[in-house]
């Protein structure tokens, strides 16, 4: 059996998860405190990808990507060479297909923390920044700790969008849920069964880490 193929799919799950971090904790906090204009037009766009078949979100991607799409065309013309069918599409496709996880999660993370606290650090004299590393984010930690064990979950599986933008280019591209479906395809049943145990323990493995933090005294 080929290792790669796992070790793009936790390369890939953990940068996604590092991306959606970055990008999906503003917006959850945003979402969660502010009265945004399009608030629900926001929340839908936000949550889409979770429901849409995945070939239609990779098809999406392509649209958007490929070298005929407008970041595709941009990536080209700045000399950052193509995007599709390389590690880092499989990378736009998991974050893409799982931030909403992340998003959902720390949003009601951060509905549930109590604005007093928050209140009470400004007119101690804390600036907004300061009060969101130390305040808000420790109080909103469950939902957010939720967020982060879904998104890689999810993106370390990511299958048909990864497909549709990145490929199936053995030792580059090929992630493990992609190579379960080629190992089907070719009829090599024993690689494709310990391939889907594998990533099955480590989604598994990744859910009950969380349910045991989350329960743990003094949490």
């Amino acid at each position: 059996m080929e290792v790669h193929p796992l070790a793009l799919s936790f390369q890939v799950a953990l940068v996604a998860t590092a991306l959606s971090l970055v990008v999906g904790l503003p917006l959850a906090w945003l979402l969660a405190r502010r009265a945004l204009p399009g608030r629900d037009l926001i929340t839908v766009l936000v949550l889409l990808p979770m429901v849409l078949p995945p070939t239609v979100l990779g098809y999406y991607l392509l649209l958007l990507i490929g070298r005929g799409g407008p970041v595709g065309q941009a990536a080209e013309t700045l000399g950052l060479g193509r995007i599709v069918f390389t590690p880092t599409a499989a990378v736009i496709a998991a974050f893409v297909a799982s931030v909403p996880f992340l998003v959902r999660a720390a949003q009601s993370g951060f509905e549930r923390v109590d604005p007093a606290f928050e209140e009470a650090a400004r007119t101690l004299g804390r600036g907004e920044l300061s009060i969101w590393f130390t305040i808000t984010i420790p109080l909103a930690w469950r939902g957010i700790l939720a967020g982060v064990a879904l998104t890689f979950a999810r993106a370390i599986g990511e299958f048909g969008a990864t497909v549709m933008v990145a490929g199936s280019i053995p030792g580059r591209t090929r992630t493990g849920s992609v190579a379960i479906y080629d190992a089907v395809q070719a009829g090599r049943m024993s690689e494709a069964n310990l391939l889907a145990v594998l990533l099955t323990l480590t989604a598994a493995g990744t859910l009950y880490l969380l349910t045991r933090v989350g329960r743990a005294p003094g949490w």
